[in-house]
């Protein structure tokens, strides 16, 4: 397919005119935030903006109702959070969040600030639509299935299957290689484009890509499916230390939970489940850190049913939106209307429910209409508003 606008997506620069106010989304590659970091878009989100920080599935962060564009551009650029002008929109960068700390094949964080890097000196690449997503696996499966455009995905210490369009091509690169010959597709899919946001929408765009690469696949093919592995909870890893896997409801981080998250001066990750890894802690302090945070409402229990739910931004957001989904969904799971197991939902395609009234087990997204944005991959059952009610499919 051939698009005939450019792709709409915000950065710090273009900013989204949203219905409540100007959204901006920060890049933040491989999800890692420096403590500094994670304190400045606290300060942001407190005085330029709603108060919150809002995760997103690609392990980045927004702020809506941006009330100073440029200011927040200055206090971004001081934090290093925006590294590159021409590039602000195309860094979008998955990895494995425990890699490196727990478990997996290869610590592939090292490969991302790589790639940023080499993203950052192509004056090319700049061109790249800001929907194209790189990911790196580190073996375990938790992001290849997240239907990136180019990625790797360890298949020992030393090796990585290309991934292209959320496939495995066949083809097998080492460590050393695996950032350039992800830099080389990302211009193949330049060469080839004609509009097209996203690789799978190029015809035959795998097949060409591999082609210009000049790589030759193998017989073997990684199956890859979609997962929902959250890290939550107390996380040992491979070092001794811990890290603390914490649930962020609705993927919206209130400033001031943000800022005493900053003040553990940890290295923080944000996962592409809307969700946050607070890393590399002694034992008593990660201890303290769970007493301090669990009453603010992060989530480091792993059978919570907030981890099962997820919603778009509905009313006041999105004028597209029938109600405000986020409230609704709220409500649905502190009334215990979530539950666990996906055999209890009670509801059918056929049947419009009140808010008040919709109970579904498992996996959940609640969306304001019928485009249900940011749905997440995956089986998962659809909670739709209608103009009479919630449809669930």
């Amino acid at each position: 397919m051939t698009r005939t606008t450019s792709d709409s997506c915000p950065g710090v620069l273009r900013l989204h005119q949203a219905t409540d106010g100007p959204l901006a989304r920060i890049r933040v590659p491989g999800g890692l935030l420096a403590s500094q970091q994670l304190q400045a878009l606290a300060d942001a989100a407190r005085d330029l903006g709603d108060g919150n920080i809002e995760l997103t599935s690609r392990g980045n962060a927004q702020l809506r109702r941006v009330r100073d564009a440029g200011e927040l551009t200055t206090r971004l650029e001081t934090a290093g959070l925006l590294p590159s002008h021409t590039h602000d929109r195309v860094r979008n960068i998955v990895a494995s969040p425990l890699a490196g700390r727990i478990g997996g094949r290869a610590d592939v964080h090292g490969l991302v600030s790589t790639l940023d890097a080499g993203l950052l000196a192509a004056p090319r690449l700049a061109d790249l639509p800001g929907r194209v997503l790189f990911t790196f696996d580190d073996g375990r499966g938790d992001v290849s299935g997240l239907g990136g455009d180019i990625g790797v995905h360890a298949v020992d210490t030393a090796e990585f299957a290309l991934l292209l369009a959320g496939r495995d091509t066949g083809i097998r690169v080492s460590a050393n290689d695996a950032v350039d010959v992800m830099l080389a597709a990302a211009h193949s899919f330049l060469d080839l484009s004609s509009g097209q946001w996203r690789l799978h929408e190029i015809a035959d765009g795998v097949e060409r890509v591999a082609d210009l690469l000049g790589l030759a696949p193998g017989a073997d093919r990684l199956e890859l499916g979609a997962t929902h592995d959250i890290p939550i909870g107390w996380l040992t890893q491979d070092n001794g230390l811990v890290s603390l896997g914490a649930g962020v409801r609705l993927g919206s981080l209130p400033a001031r939970t943000a800022e005493f998250i900053a003040a553990v001066e940890r290295p923080v990750l944000v996962t592409p489940w809307r969700s946050l890894v607070i890393t590399d802690l002694d034992e008593w302090p990660a201890e303290q850190v769970v007493r301090v945070l669990a009453p603010m409402g992060l989530i480091f229990d792993a059978n919570s049913p907030w981890l099962l739910v997820s919603a778009c931004a509905g009313q006041p957001g999105c004028a597209k939106s029938i109600t405000d989904v986020r409230a609704d969904a709220s409500a649905a799971v502190e009334s215990g209307h979530v539950q666990p197991d996906p055999t209890t939902t009670d509801a059918s395609t056929a049947t419009i429910f009140a808010a008040d009234a919709v109970t579904v087990g498992g996996r959940q997204h609640w969306s304001g209409c019928d485009r249900r944005c940011g749905r997440p991959r995956g089986a998962v059952t659809d909670v739709v508003a209608t103009p009479d009610g919630y449809r669930v499919d």
